[in-house]
């Protein structure tokens, strides 16, 4: 046993939300250690997925997207690391090999916040000037999260494009 008395998923587990703690607290170095504490502990899908966002904040996106692919390899149906490697490529330019990634994590089987992915799919769609796939994408943002001002916001500008 470890110093925490804790078995490796519980362990990992508390790494993981002191690591996501530290990081909401703008902390990300520190956030950064404890994430590789809880992969090194108990390797899961979200603790990769975790530390692929922390890198993205300091600007390590070739890093974020190697920890998002770890975490699809242990669990493609997980969708928020093909979401975040979707926004990466959009973050560094990269707007057409964003959209295979964005589209698989609108069909993932274990993705909570799906509205992401589709927020994002109308940004790509935006930026190539497909204002009409564009605006259902972020339709499709807002239906599933109602409160998700973002993809309000863009629908209004896209309505307003197309008019």
């Amino acid at each position: 046993m470890n110093e925490f008395n804790l078995n490796k998923d519980e362990e990992a587990a508390k790494f993981l939300r002191e690591a996501y703690e530290m990081q909401m607290a703008g902390k990300v170095d520190e956030a950064i250690v404890l994430y590789r504490k809880s992969i090194v502990s108990q390797a899961t899908p979200e603790a990769h997925t975790c530390l692929g966002w922390a890198l993205s904040v300091k600007g390590q996106y070739g890093d974020a997207i190697r920890e998002c692919e770890k975490a699809i390899r242990l669990d493609p149906e997980y969708g928020n690391p093909y979401n975040d490697i979707g926004a990466y490529m959009i973050e560094t330019g990269r707007w057409d090999e964003a959209l295979t990634w964005l589209e698989k994590a609108t069909v993932a089987e274990r993705y909570d916040g799906r509205f992401y992915a589709w927020y994002n799919l109308g940004r790509v769609w935006e930026h190539q000037g497909d204002w009409a796939q564009a605006l259902e994408a972020y339709r499709h943002a807002l239906e599933q999260n109602p409160e998700y001002s973002l993809a309000g916001k863009a629908i209004s500008r896209m309505q307003s494009m197309l008019n």
